[in-house]
């Protein structure tokens, strides 16, 4: 019997209604959020100091508060993972979402509220299983488990009761019991913290079940799947469950991954729904298979405000409401939300191709640009870059990543791309100059500066040996959970770690 349909009438279907009304009343909405967000801290010691009981409009709650960074949040982190309270959210904060560090840290450490949990993350998992369920009536979703890919925890300091680890394993520990029964791999599994063992228990409890959903990110998750077959011995993952019909992707793009997803998941009715929920929140799902897009939701527990990525770094940058976005142009997202961050900047960039509803796409991370020479180059531009190079090659790739060379030896400047192949290009320079004219095209600053070779020569391209990514990951401790390569840097430090131990290990 497929309980699909029965589960779906009953909780997924109605709130498919209510999603219909980000078209037509998003600034209402998004208000709404503002005002139960402002009232609910207003007796923190955050509230206290910035009035929030006075604070009636957008326009008071937006002159009245400054953007923050991690590093202006930082304070209040620590003594929260020391145990005081009340000090930017009013409920008791007891889980820290370790993401990527600053220029100061290693690590940064989100606060992660029980409402957080519950309006924001949870929610949005719910919410792309019924915008799935809306858009696939014949779905035996529910017939069969889901493969939920997560990363570990760890004790916060001498705190009882109180956690720090990747935000996927503090949502895994605080799931209500009855998923258990819809899930693998065991959640004493899930939460292991080395990778490589982690990975073959995976395997070992999941190769047996009957899988029909997985959820995770798309280079962790590749990665489980080819040792998945390795081990059984099949040619593509549905052999291994026949009843597998979605992937639930997001924490990194999915351009480099596709083609590779093609080779491992044969079936034509296997489908592919981005998600964008980060340390910090969920923010987008996306609701349309033939558009890559992702709408954005709009009645969590989270507020959204958006800074030009042009203003990024000026005294006074011009920040809108999600009212006052336009579509094309890119953004720097900042956020107040359940958890209690305020005006926070999370170090993402974003466009809007639509605006009713709104719908946008990630374009990278403030911090991942190369702008060495005024290129202004980013992810975007390089995902868009390296598809049509792989398309027009028969390349696939594993993982790339980017960096400015100021000034060699004969004073040429250019950008230096290490890119680990899983399907070498035909031809290597032909790849090389496709790269090379798409980021023309898509970039008229990067144009500019290559016009004539004179501020920027050709790129080039550095081959990566196999693992080479992996490898620096696990030199870092990184790897599995939500950890990302860098893609683009306007320094060297990342590549020339790379440089060196792909040297070292050829």
């Amino acid at each position: 019997m497929n309980i699909t349909p029965i589960l779906n009438n009953l909780y997924f279907a109605p709130r498919l209604k209510q999603i219909e009304r980000y078209a037509t009343q998003a600034e209402a909405l998004q208000m709404a959020v503002l005002k139960r967000l402002v009232s609910k801290a207003a007796r923190t010691e955050w509230g206290k100091k910035y009035n929030y009981d006075t604070i009636q409009t957008y326009n008071d709650f937006s002159s009245r508060l400054p953007i923050q960074t991690y590093e202006e949040v930082k304070g209040y982190v620590e003594r929260m993972r020391q145990g005081e309270q009340n000090l930017l959210w009013p409920s008791e904060i007891r889980w820290f979402a370790k993401s990527s560090g600053t220029t100061n840290d290693k690590s940064k450490f989100l606060p992660v509220s029980r409402e957080s949990l519950h309006d924001t993350h949870y929610m949005g998992g719910r919410d792309a299983v019924a915008v799935y369920l809306g858009q696939n009536p014949e779905s035996r979703f529910f017939s069969g488990k889901g493969l939920i890919l997560g990363g570990s925890h760890a004790p916060n300091l001498n705190t009882p009761h109180s956690l720090v680890g990747d935000l996927s394993a503090i949502l895994i520990e605080n799931l209500n019991p009855l998923v258990n029964y819809i899930r693998v791999p065991s959640k004493k599994t899930a939460l292991m913290e080395h990778f490589e063992p982690k990975m073959e228990q995976i395997a070992k409890e999941a190769i047996p079940a009957n899988v029909s959903n997985l959820s995770g990110v798309p280079s962790w998750m590749l990665v489980l799947i080819k040792h998945i077959l390795e081990k059984t011995g099949k040619q593509s993952l549905e052999q291994v469950w026949p009843n597998l019909e979605v992937f639930f992707h997001g924490g990194v793009a999915f351009t480099p991954y596709r083609e590779q997803y093609k080779e491992v998941i044969r079936s034509a009715n296997m489908h592919y729904v981005e998600t964008y929920n980060a340390s910090e929140g969920y923010f987008g799902t996306q609701n349309d298979p033939t558009d890559l897009s992702m709408l954005l939701m709009i009645d969590y527990g989270v507020f959204f405000e958006f800074m030009p990525l042009e203003e990024l770094g000026s005294e006074h940058p011009h920040v809108v409401p999600l009212w006052g976005v336009e579509t094309g142009k890119n953004y720097a997202l900042i956020i107040s939300t359940s958890a209690g961050l305020w005006r926070y900047m999370i170090g993402d960039t974003v466009r809007f191709t639509s605006r009713n509803p709104y719908k946008f796409i990630i374009t990278g991370r403030t911090k991942h640009f190369i702008n060495a020479f005024g290129e202004e180059l980013i992810v975007d531009n390089a995902e868009k870059g390296l598809a049509r190079a792989c398309a027009a090659t028969g390349a696939q790739i594993t993982d790339y990543s980017a960096a400015p060379v100021f000034m060699d030896a004969n004073a040429k400047c250019r950008h230096q791309w290490l890119i680990e192949f899983s399907q070498m290009p035909d031809d290597l320079k032909n790849f090389a100059r496709i790269l090379d004219d798409t980021l023309k095209e898509v970039n008229s600053d990067y144009e500019a500066k290559r016009q004539n070779d004179l501020a920027l020569q050709p790129l080039e391209i550095i081959v990566a040996r196999k693992n080479l990514f992996h490898d620096w990951l696990d030199q870092k401790g990184k790897l599995g959970g939500q950890h990302k390569i860098p893609r683009l840097s306007n320094t060297r430090e990342y590549i020339e770690e790379m440089l060196k131990l792909n040297s070292y290990s050829s």
